[in-house]
């Protein structure tokens, strides 16, 4: 299906639009209001995404991901730049891994979930460094740097167990 519809998207068909925004709207939606914690700005960024997505289409590489992963990054660093830019940079750092993936899971469709399923068990599994790193770079937006400085390690350290984290998750996931 999603092959199906990322074709679509790259021919502008303008089904596609409306086909993409009903299979991904929801999930994206409680992504973005984790972040701003605004409904009317999560709104504001939702539609951005979409537009992005729409636009950049053609950037999208299935190689590196899948084509809801790449939305949800999209969705994610739009809403983190709409909270910088109101300067509340902290507000994202409310939020763990764990009550993400619970909002996830509880907030998206089966058909909508092929990303989702098992995430939870999956971080589990993880060291518990992996997911600090997990929850400090994705989850609650740090950069590198911050990250380095909330752990009180360098910021080659943080660059090198994130490497190990996302070896450790393909591992995990057979990719």
């Amino acid at each position: 299906m999603q092959d199906e519809l990322l074709k679509m998207i790259r021919q502008k068909d303008e089904n596609a639009f409306g086909l993409m925004y009903d299979m991904y709207a929801r999930s994206l939606f409680a992504i973005i209001f984790n972040l701003v914690r605004e409904r009317s700005e999560a709104e504001e960024v939702l539609q951005e995404t979409f537009v992005k997505i729409w636009k950049n289409a053609g950037k999208y590489k299935e190689s590196k991901g899948r084509l809801y992963t790449w939305m949800v990054k999209t969705a994610r660093s739009l809403a983190l730049e709409r909270v910088k830019a109101k300067g509340n940079s902290d507000i994202q750092k409310n939020f763990s891994a764990e009550n993400f993936i619970h909002l996830h899971d509880n907030n998206v469709a089966m058909t909508d979930r092929v990303d989702a399923i098992g995430t939870r068990e999956f971080v589990k599994k993880l060291k518990p460094k992996s997911v600090q790193m997990i929850e400090l770079l994705f989850f609650r937006g740090c950069s590198t740097h911050d990250a380095a400085a909330a752990l009180e390690i360098d910021a080659e350290a943080v660059k090198n167990q994130n490497r190990n984290c996302i070896s450790e998750l393909r591992n995990y996931l057979q990719v």
